[in-house]
């Protein structure tokens, strides 16, 4: 699918890459991508970028705030931690807003500069161009000795090289997927599985070798499908650019219609001299010159290439640049749409939302249920006593003992063992307790009851129930 309207592409006279994938021949078989080695003044840009992601994506489990690590996504504890705050069950609210937000944001994102994500920043990319890729360009050699050798026969120097390649791709998958579950289970759980008894953690070395095996068999096999075909974000670029998104572009009004290079007077041909440069770099096998399209994911390849070859021919750089059509076509420079502003203000919602929710959060949070399948207690002549079931979690690094108060009603709470709830940090605990009442404040079947959490420093929470009582009945 292409970004452009059909007036848009007068210029392609076989548009038969609208029919079928770059990565799948006409007869449904794979095609595998062998592009050049890139380089230029982008793809410098991009290893900076992927250097600095490799020092945050390996260090960042080693880094702890307060006691804590500073993202930890323990989805089988249901335990989040984003930058030393812990987010519970409890807190799905903000956990899901936060999420939300960060969607919003990578769609305004896309919005306005098209899937610059998936290029510069998906992990993805990053770990497929900037390593795996870089190791084939090592062992194997350049692309076409790449491509020669992927259609020889399994001779010894085949073997050789191939059996060394896929050695160092498990050797890197097996780090990443080391790495990867460390913001799941912890950088000191991780530890353990890996200086403790074998025996000890049987789960945790299984679920280091299917994450490599993962790992592996992506960078193996999928490859740059993973892009084209799987990512969902990938899919929904087509809904989120328009002609106002800045994307990277070949420039049809200076290239078309294309020429072979010749030096003197070029007449009527355009800047492209159709050298096919820009297709043999590109990751995905696009040719950027038939518009925007799903597979492009901006790594920006095809632009170093084309300026390196317009340099060459002594004609301007950036014939594939990032622009937009609506500047491309009508010179129309890019501004801020009414759905950008519209898309900006949810954000902003959003943002001031989490913002107030982060800071009413309480360090104890819990829920409160009266216990199911009893009904009230007699308690003597003149009182009625309902039994509950408690769960607190304490959110803080510190340890805390609750006393339950009942604040709307005259009444008493009788924990059934210890009077005071000792709760440790970051521990979820619960307690059975039950709530007294005089029958004189019964006036109705069930009455709403507010209890109070109190430590030495005062309220800490108020968590909401009901409270059963007799059927009242009325004299004839």
């Amino acid at each position: 699918m292409s970004g452009y309207n059909e007036p848009d592409l007068h210029w392609i006279e076989n548009e038969s890459f609208r029919d079928h994938l770059s990565t799948v021949t006409q007869d449904g078989k794979r095609k595998w991508i062998f592009p050049f080695k890139p380089k230029g003044k982008w793809f410098n840009k991009r290893k900076f970028v992927a250097i600095f992601f490799y020092a945050v994506f390996f260090i960042t489990p080693f880094i702890y705030i307060h006691g804590r690590p500073l993202l930890l996504f323990n989805f089988p504890e249901g335990k989040f931690i984003l930058f030393g705050f812990a987010f519970w069950p409890q807190d799905f609210i903000i956990f899901g807003l936060m999420m939300l937000a960060f969607i919003l944001f990578i769609v305004i994102f896309t919005n306005a500069f098209g899937r610059i994500f998936c290029g510069w920043i998906c992990p993805q990319t990053i770990f497929m161009e900037m390593l795996f890729r870089r190791v084939d360009y090592i062992v194997l050699g350049n692309a076409q000795t790449q491509k020669l050798l992927s259609k020889a026969p399994w001779k010894a120097e085949k073997i050789r090289k191939y059996t060394l390649r896929y050695t160092i791709y498990f050797a890197l998958s097996f780090i990443i997927a080391n790495t990867f579950l460390s913001y799941i289970i912890g950088i000191e759980e991780l530890k353990k599985i890996v200086t403790e008894p074998v025996s000890m953690h049987i789960g945790g070395l299984i679920s280091i070798l299917i994450f490599t095996l993962i790992f592996f068999s992506v960078y193996v096999f999928l490859r740059e499908q993973v892009c084209t075909n799987i990512c969902p974000y990938g899919r929904l670029q087509g809904v989120l650019l328009d002609k106002n998104s800045i994307v990277v572009a070949y420039d049809y009004q200076r290239g078309e219609p294309r020429g072979k290079f010749k030096k003197g007077d070029q007449g009527d041909v355009g800047d492209c001299i159709d050298c096919h440069q820009c297709v043999n770099v590109c990751p995905t096998g696009i040719d950027i010159r038939n518009g925007t399209q799903l597979e492009c994911i901006n790594c920006t390849a095809c632009i170093d290439a084309c300026n390196y070859i317009m340099e060459k021919v002594n004609r301007p750089k950036g014939l594939i640049r990032y622009d937009s059509e609506n500047n491309i076509s009508n010179k129309i420079p890019f501004s801020f749409t009414t759905k950008l502003k519209a898309y900006s203000t949810v954000l902003v919602f959003l943002i001031i939302a989490i913002t107030a929710l982060l800071i009413t959060r309480k360090n104890v949070d819990g829920t409160l249920m009266r216990t199911s399948g009893m009904t009230y207690q007699e308690q003597g002549s003149d009182s009625i006593s309902n039994l509950y079931n408690i769960k607190l979690i304490n959110k803080t690094l510190k340890n805390d003992t609750l006393q339950v108060r009942l604040e709307n009603l005259p009444g008493t709470v009788r924990l059934v063992g210890n009077p005071l709830i000792e709760i440790k940090p970051e521990q979820q605990v619960a307690a059975t307790f039950f709530i007294i009442l005089p029958k004189s404040v019964i006036k109705e079947r069930k009455l709403k009851i507010k209890v109070g959490l109190y430590n030495k420093r005062g309220n800490v929470n108020q968590l909401s129930s009901t409270f059963l009582g007799p059927i009242k009945r009325t004299g004839n």
